[in-house]
């Protein structure tokens, strides 16, 4: 692999100058691998859903209309937790049971 940043403070820097190498990294990073949303308080099994990710500009998380209700989203400040599922047995679980797609019609 290649150095981008000789240490911590300049991989920082490049970050906060918004240097398109890193776009195209976390991109790479990013693809085929599942992330967990989760709205506190979880109480039934879609208040933790698993997605595939799209990078967006901004600070926001972008969810797609259908799966605001199984999170109770309203829009009025609410906050999330994105979990990332490390090891290839909770990768593959997530892709397997957690889904959006595959809780929509019976959760």
């Amino acid at each position: 692999g290649q150095n981008f940043a000789p240490n911590l403070r300049a991989a920082k820097t490049m970050i906060q100058n918004k240097e398109p190498i890193i776009w195209k990294m976390l991109q790479e990073v990013m693809q085929g691998h599942p992330i967990l949303l989760n709205r506190a308080p979880t109480l039934h099994r879609l208040g933790i859903q698993a997605f595939q990710p799209i990078l967006v500009s901004g600070k926001a998380i972008h969810l797609h209309p259908l799966v605001c209700g199984g999170f109770n989203a309203d829009f009025d400040g609410d906050q999330m937790a994105v979990h990332v599922p490390l090891s290839l047995e909770a990768q593959a679980e997530a892709r397997l049971l957690m889904l959006s797609h595959k809780n929509l019609l019976s959760p």
